[in-house]
C-alpha cells in the first residue's frame, strides 16, 4: 500500500524539475504547463470522498486494484503522449486513478490494524511516505530526466502498480462495512462539484487575466455547493459522510493540522526547489539531493511517532511536531542568504521534515480514532481532500507572497527581472557580462527575501497551530484499544 502511495504522492509533484524537458519536446503554451501540472490535483480531489464511501460499501480493496489499474494504464498514456491535449487528459486519468488509491490505502489500516497501538505505528510509516512523496517528486524528477528523460517520469509508476495487483490480493484481506440504504449519488455529485469549485479557485485564481474573476466565482459556487451537500446530509437517513465527525474537536484539528502542514511542505517545497536551481545555480539532480534532508528526517520521524503516540499522547505530539516546524522556519527566515549554507540548510530542513511527520501521524491517527469503521473510507478521503486542498493552497498563498516582496524588493532599474527569477536569467544572458552579473545578483537578493516572508508566515501559521492544538485536544492519552 505504501510503495503505491508513495508514486500517487510523488505524482503530484515529479514534474517540477521534468517541465523544462517536456516542455522542449510537446512545445506546450504557458497555459498548457499549467494545466499539464494543475490538472492532475484538480481531478484527484473532487473524487476522493465519492471513491472513499464506494470503497466503505463495495470494498475497500476492490476499490484500491482498481485504482492500480487506472492509475497504471494512465501512466502509460502519458508517457507516449504525443501532444499537450493528450498530455492533459491522460493526466486528469491519472488523478481518478490517485483518487481511487489514496482514500483506501488509509481506510484499510483502520481495518488492518485494530488495535490502537499497532495502527498508530502503521500510520506513521503511512504518514511519512505520504508527506515526503511529495519532496521525493521533485528528486525523482530530476534524476529521471538527467539519467533517461521524461517520459520515465511516467513509465516508472507501471511495474510499481503490476506488482502491487497480485501482491494485494495476497496480502490484504477485503473489507467493507456497507450501510443498509443505498449510495447518495447526488450528495457524491455536490461534494465533487463543490471540492473542484474550491481547488480550482485555489489554484488558478493567482494567474490573473480572466482567471482572477473565474476563480473567485468558482470558489463561490464551489462553497454554495459544499453547503447544499452539508444539508443534505443532515436530512438523509444514510448520509455520504456523516457530518457529526466534525463535532468533535480532535477530528477537526485532525483536518486542520493535515491542511496546514501541506500548505506549508508543498509550497515552501517549491520555493526551495526554485531556491537551489536558481539562486544556487545547482543542478536538478544536485538540488534536488539537498531535498534529501527533509525526506530521510520525515523517514526517522514517521518510524518513531508510533511510539511517542502511544507514550505521550496525540496532544502532546502534535503541539510539539507544529512546534519544531515553526522554530525551524522561524531560524531559517533569519539565516538564510543568496550564498549556500548547508549548516543551516541541512538541519532546518531536517528539523522541518521530522516535525511534519509526527504532526501527520498523530492528526491521522485521531481522524480514523474519532470515525466509526464504518466511516472509515469517508473520513480517509476527508483527509485526503485537505491533504489536496492544502497542497493548492501552499503553492498560492506562499507563492504569491513571495512573487509580492520579490516584486517590491527589486530596484526600479531592473526591470528585466520583473516577471521572475526565471526570466531575470534569460534576460541576463542577454546582457553584457557586468550587466547582466549585477543583474543577476539582485533578482537573486529580492527572490531570497520573498522566500524570508515566506518562512516567516508559514513559521507564524505553525504557531498559531500549536496554539490551537494545545486548547482544542483533550490533555488525556486517548485509550489505545479505540
Amino acid at each position: 500500500m505504501c510503495a503505491s502511495l508513495l508514486l500517487v504522492s510523488v505524482d503530484a509533484t515529479v514534474l517540477h524539475m521534468a517541465l523544462p524537458a517536456l516542455a522542449e519536446d510537446l512545445r506546450p503554451t504557458a497555459s498548457g504547463q499549467l494545466w499539464v501540472i494543475a490538472v492532475y490535483s484538480l481531478v484527484a480531489a473532487p473524487l476522493l470522498l465519492a471513491f472513499g464511501t464506494l470503497g466503505d460499501r463495495y470494498g475497500r480493496r476492490r476499490i484500491l486494484v482498481l485504482g492500480y489499474v487506472v492509475f497504471g494504464l494512465a501512466s502509460l498514456a502519458c508517457a507516449w503522449a504525443p501532444n499537450v491535449a493528450v498530455l492533459i487528459a491522460a493526466r486528469a486519468v491519472l488523478g481518478v486513478g490517485g483518487a481511487m488509491i489514496m482514500p483506501a490505502t488509509l481506510s484499510l489500516l483502520r481495518q488492518a490494524f485494530p488495535d490502537r497501538a499497532e495502527r498508530q505505528t502503521a500510520i506513521g510509516i503511512w504518514s511519512g511516505v505520504a508527506g515526503s512523496g511529495a519532496v521525493l517528486g521533485p528528486l525523482l524528477g530530476g534524476f529521471l530526466v538527467e539519467a533517461f528523460s521524461w517520459h520515465a517520469a511516467f513509465l516508472i509508476n507501471v511495474p510499481v502498480m503490476a506488482l502491487a495487483i497480485p501482491l494485494t490480493y495476497w496480502l490484504i484481506p477485503e473489507s467493507a462495512d456497507p450501510p443498509d440504504g443505498p449510495w447518495d449519488v447526488l450528495s457524491a455529485v455536490l461534494a465533487a462539484l463543490g471540492v473542484i469549485g474550491v481547488a480550482f479557485a485555489i489554484k488558478q485564481t493567482p494567474h490573473g487575466g480572466a482567471m482572477f474573476v473565474l476563480g473567485p466565482v468558482a470558489g463561490l459556487l464551489g462553497c454554495l455547493l459544499l453547503g447544499a451537500f452539508i444539508r443534505r446530509q443532515r436530512k438523509l437517513a444514510v448520509p455520504l459522510l456523516d457530518v457529526a465527525l466534525f463535532r468533535d474537536r480532535a477530528f477537526n484539528v485532525a483536518v486542520g493540522s493535515v491542511l496546514l502542514v501541506l500548505t506549508s511542505l508543498v509550497g515552501l517545497g517549491l520555493l526551495f526547489a526554485q531556491y537551489l536551481q536558481l539562486v544556487l545555480a545547482l543542478q536538478p539532480m544536485p538540488a534536488a539531493l539537498r531535498l534529501m534532508f527533509v525526506m530521510v528526517s520525515a523517514v526517522i520521524g514517521s518510524v518513531v511517532a508510533g511510539p511517542l503516540l502511544q507514550r505521550f499522547g496525540n496532544r502532546l505530539m502534535t503541539v510539539a511536531g507544529f512546534a519544531v516546524s515553526a522554530v525551524a522556519l522561524a531560524i531559517c527566515a533569519v539565516g538564510l542568504t543568496a550564498t549556500e549554507n548547508l549548516w543551516l540548510l541541512g538541519p532546518v530542513l531536517a528539523a522541518t521534515g521530522f516535525g511534519v511527520s509526527i504532526s501527520l501521524t498523530a492528526a491521522s491517527d485521531a481522524l480514523l480514532a474519532a470515525a466509526p469503521a464504518e466511516q472509515a473510507g469517508a473520513a480517509a478521503a476527508v483527509e485526503e481532500t485537505a491533504y489536496e486542498l492544502g497542497a493548492g493552497l501552499g503553492v498560492t498563498v506562499l507563492g504569491s507572497i513571495a512573487t509580492l516582496i520579490y516584486t517590491v524588493s527589486l530596484p526600479s532599474t531592473a526591470t528585466q527581472a520583473r516577471d521572475g527569477l526565471t526570466e531575470a536569467t534569460t534576460a541576463a544572458a542577454g546582457l553584457p557580462p557586468e550587466a547582466g552579473s549585477h543583474l543577476l545578483d539582485v533578482a537573486r537578493t529580492a527572490f531570497v527575501t520573498g522566500l524570508r516572508a515566506a518562512l516567516v508566515v508559514g513559521a507564524v501559521l505553525f504557531v498559531l497551530a500549536t496554539i490551537a492544538a494545545a486548547r482544542a485536544l483533550p490533555t488525556t492519552k486517548e485509550s489505545l484499544d479505540k
